[in-house]
């Protein structure tokens, strides 16, 4: 019998039967800088557009959706999946203060279903027109004997571009300005390893409908992660400064929110401001997690953490459920050391 790429384990025929399907949902997020189409060696992006501002910095960021990835698995829905992967990539990229314009993918799997891949990256196409970033590129590589055949893993890539004086770094944070929180969906992408010890994961168990949540363990885990680009170009938009922004992923308030302060600034966050998603008492309770835990893992039901002028907090919110996200005044700076409080 004569070996052949297939015989190893790799489909050549899959590959081009998944790029055929996934063509309509990336043709959906094409900015007019993209250049040339789909199936090329790399994906090209025109920055004419840029050459008007006074001096244009690049921002990138780069991520996956960690061990999320499994539910997906479990509850053989992978659709939405994509979308976590482009709002954990883009939303870093907006906390700077840029505007995202293109996006890649990665997949590695141990086989190439093409329908599975072609629902995978509907979903990042889906995060890319949330976005209004454009899917440039991407990879699906099968990995036989390195995955198991029913897996994959799922990693972006993001680009966006700004102005280097409307760069946002913490630095001008002083006393008494406004935290602004911007509520999440849930548990986004993080802290999934230790949803995984506090849930069994199975089909019955995340079939399991909750009163509390209004859905069953698997949908609400499964929720999407928000994606904030366009609820931060709506306060842009209306004239307000953003001084510092926090995107709350791993490591939650107590890792991220000191990230975007000044050294001689603490944060004070009231815990009883805002309204904390179910799914986080529910994760408490049944894990027996300490509260400090849940605030040092998870985002708490808030995404991300805006510092603004004290002048300009209500006009902040305002703006951002314009966007139609739920936006909270939830704290405020102080002199002191670089930390947070959470009381």
């Amino acid at each position: 019998m004569s070996m052949d790429y297939k015989s190893a384990g790799v489909d050549i025929e899959a590959g081009y039967r998944s790029v055929e399907l996934m063509k309509d949902s990336v043709r959906e997020t094409m900015r007019k800088e993209v250049l040339g189409g789909l199936g090329g060696f790399s994906g090209a992006f025109s920055l004419s557009a840029v050459k008007d501002m006074d001096d244009p910095v690049l921002l990138s960021g780069t991520d996956g959706v960690g061990t999320k990835i499994k539910l997906a698995f479990i509850l053989d829905k992978h659709d939405t999946i994509g979308i976590d992967c482009v709002a954990m990539c883009v939303n870093d990229v907006a906390c700077a203060g840029a505007e995202p314009l293109f996006f890649l993918d990665y997949i590695a799997c141990g086989k190439n279903y093409p329908e599975k891949i072609a629902s995978i990256v509907k979903g990042v196409a889906e995060g890319c027109k949330m976005a209004g970033a454009a899917l440039i590129g991407g990879e699906t590589a099968e990995h036989p004997g390195l995955m198991p055949e029913d897996e994959y893993d799922l990693a972006g890539f993001a680009v966006g571009v700004a102005d280097r004086k409307d760069i946002i770094d913490g630095s001008d944070i002083k006393s008494g300005d406004v935290l602004v929180g911007i509520a999440s969906s849930g548990v986004h992408s993080n802290g999934f390893s230790l949803v995984r010890k506090v849930f069994q994961m199975n089909e019955k168990s995340l079939a399991r409908y909750y009163d509390d949540l209004g859905a069953s363990l698997g949908e609400t885990l499964l929720t999407p992660t928000i994606i904030y680009v366009k609820a931060l170009k709506a306060v842009k938009d209306k004239g307000i400064r953003i001084k510092g922004c926090s995107h709350i992923t791993g490591g939650g308030f107590y890792e991220n929110i000191p990230r975007m302060l000044p050294d001689d600034i603490y944060a004070k966050v009231e815990k009883a401001s805002y309204p904390v998603p179910k799914i986080f008492d529910l994760i408490k309770t049944e894990g027996k997690v300490e509260e400090h835990m849940m605030y040092n893992t998870y985002n708490m039901g808030l995404g991300m953490v805006l510092a603004v002028d004290k002048s300009d907090a209500d006009a902040t919110v305002a703006a951002v459920e314009s966007a139609g996200e739920k936006a909270y005044i939830v704290g405020e700076c102080a002199s002191g050391k670089k930390e947070v409080e959470i009381c």
